[in-house]
């Protein structure tokens, strides 16, 4: 069997080991003699799945008693109708808008009150964070959102927002357990796990109990995207992904044994920092984010000539280096580095371009 190095933004690279757990278990859960993807979500044996997968997830992140966990359907982006439709109790939030994600989010928040942009980085292609130290927040807003690390700008927050008071709302997608969090300086924390923790179809919300309102402040919410509705059912309205929050909580366990979120924050660390002293040394290659906010999970990247950004991708492909190129709003190539990649995988990559820029510098 030949497994590639597969740098893909999501779906992405998930830990070799689970992999192989889950394989094992395919047609046999722990003697149930049924697949995980058979089981009804209502059996005792799925229970103390999603149970233990929660308490895993608390453990990791300490994440305190007066936080709901939700795991839902729909991934992130429903999420961005549903912030609002459970949240704008003033009709008003203010937005940072530091990608295609925060954007999106931002426009759907103006269907639901007045979505007020605070900051942006939009005019230099999102390639940088604007400073959050001082915005200018109106007093009834209801809330604060941000996407804190940027899949295709390859850009990360590493300050949080100064919200003046109001709750922090933030899509965590991409830097999912990538690292340490103080979950207690967030209202709402949250993100579709197809990056950084399990398959794709899972959103995973972290949600301050006096957030959950009892009745929606937007009329006509669907009763699936009131967080009251899957909080009161455990996060079993209905059919909940099974199979997916299975993967997850496989992960969390992969991550606990690795050593927890400080061991996950120093080998995401050590592997961004190959790549990045590469880029910033190249002759060919350069990085396209300011050092000071670069993600550790997503590295963009060019030549700065579209043609030999293909020759690269399309050699890249050829030697089992998958899904490097960028995404199609920004063109270039990105590597993304999530906490199931590697270190060998980045080293591997910075050898073969290595290799390349001597070929054809």
């Amino acid at each position: 069997m030949k497994r590639v190095y597969n740098f893909s933004a999501g779906p992405a690279v998930l830990p070799e080991e689970v992999l192989r757990e889950a394989a094992e278990e395919m047609l046999d859960y722990q003697g149930t003699g049924m697949s995980v993807m058979e089981m009804s979500h209502r059996s005792a044996a799925f229970q103390q799945i999603i149970d233990d997968a929660e308490k895993d997830l608390r453990e990791l992140m300490n994440i305190p008693d007066n936080y709901k966990v939700l795991f839902l359907q729909g991934g992130a982006s429903q999420q961005f109708s549903a912030i609002p439709m459970n949240m704008m109790k003033n009709g008003k939030a203010g937005y940072i808008v530091t990608g295609q994600w925060a954007k999106k989010a931002y426009q759907e928040g103006q269907k639901y009150g007045e979505a007020v942009k605070l900051a942006s980085s939009e005019d230099e292609t999102f390639s940088y964070i604007p400073d959050c130290s001082d915005l200018d927040i109106p007093e009834d807003a209801d809330y604060v959102y941000i996407c804190e690390n940027n899949t295709i700008y390859g850009t990360k927050f590493k300050t949080l927002p100064n919200t003046k008071g109001k709750p922090l709302v933030a899509d965590v997608s991409s830097c999912f357990l990538s690292e340490p969090v103080d979950v207690s300086k967030y209202g709402v924390i949250w993100g579709g796990v197809q990056k950084n923790i399990g398959p794709a179809g899972v959103v995973i919300m972290i949600i301050r109990e006096d957030l959950i309102p009892e009745e929606t402040p937007v009329a006509n919410t669907p009763t699936m995207l009131k967080w009251k509705t899957q909080a009161d059912n455990g996060s079993m309205y209905n059919t909940p992904p099974c199979y997916g929050i299975y993967i997850c909580g496989k992960v969390f366990k992969w991550i606990k044994k690795m050593g927890g979120l400080e061991a996950m924050k120093a080998h995401n660390e050590k592997k961004a920092a190959i790549l990045y002293n590469f880029l910033d040394e190249s002759k060919l290659f350069k990085g396209t984010v300011r050092p000071e906010d670069r993600s550790l999970m997503n590295v963009p990247f060019v030549t700065g000539d579209k043609d030999m950004d293909a020759k690269f991708v399309k050699e890249a492909k050829a030697a089992g280096f998958e899904n490097l190129k960028g995404h199609r709003s920004v063109g270039g190539m990105r590597a993304s580095i999530y906490n199931a990649m590697p270190i060998e995988g980045v080293e591997a990559l910075v050898a073969f371009m290595k290799k390349f820029e001597e070929e054809n510098a």
